[in-house]
């Protein structure tokens, strides 16, 4: 068996990896597995890890699903993921999951369900144009890339527009405190990870307090 380098993005190859395992499990004939993790509003409060379960399930009727999820988390995954490190990588993706379920609870119907990695996804593009921003460098093809992606979920009927634009600016916000507490000291990382909680409570208060309501 071989080793992975050093340099490898391990933890993108795992969550690919779970992705990939879970998938297979849900195509399993007599599966409940798709039906046990997906995310709609109206789980919200009996069941809240869905928020977090939906992102790592996807359409057990399409192949191209799971693998354009992983393909893409893949390509961005493998060149953030140095930058940032392990642990504030899988933050990142984890919480970029987290605001596009929220986003569904707040713009989406109660009872619609949604799965999928595609807010994460949309969650690295974000993260890596505050990335680019934050040393200078030019973004605009990233811009572009991002706005024909975000075109594409308000056009075609079935895309979860809603946990797209959520991932993309759970992602955005999480690299932006990651951005301006970058020095490696102490008190910054302190700050880091204050602040992505932070990010974490302003966005359950919100749902819990101006849209869950009426989601029942």
């Amino acid at each position: 068996m071989a080793r992975l380098k050093s340099d490898q993005p391990r933890v993108t190859l795992s969550l690919i990896m779970i992705n990939l395992v879970i998938w297979l499990l849900q195509v399993i004939p007599g599966s409940t597995l798709t039906s046990t993790l997906f995310y709609a509003p109206l789980l919200t409060v009996i069941e809240p890890w869905r928020m977090i379960t939906a992102g790592f399930v996807h359409s057990p009727d399409s192949f191209w699903h799971i693998l354009l999820n992983a393909y893409s988390i893949y390509i961005f995954g493998r060149v953030i993921e140095p930058m940032l490190g392990p642990i504030r990588f899988l933050v990142l993706y984890l919480v970029s999951i987290f605001g596009g379920s929220a986003m569904v609870l707040w713009l989406s119907e109660p009872v619609v369900p949604v799965v999928g990695a595609s807010g994460a996804f949309f969650g690295l593009m974000g993260a890596y144009l505050i990335m680019l921003r934050a040393i200078g460098d030019n973004s605009g093809l990233l811009v572009g890339l991002i706005a024909v992606n975000l075109a594409f979920g308000f056009l075609v009927p079935g895309i979860s527009w809603q946990g797209h634009l959520g991932g993309l600016l759970a992602g955005m916000a999480v690299t932006a405190v990651y951005a301006r507490t970058r020095y490696k000291s102490g008190l910054s990382q302190k700050i880091q990870v204050l602040g992505v909680i932070g990010l974490i409570a302003v966005a359950t208060v919100a749902g819990v307090v101006f849209r869950l309501p009426f989601a029942f």
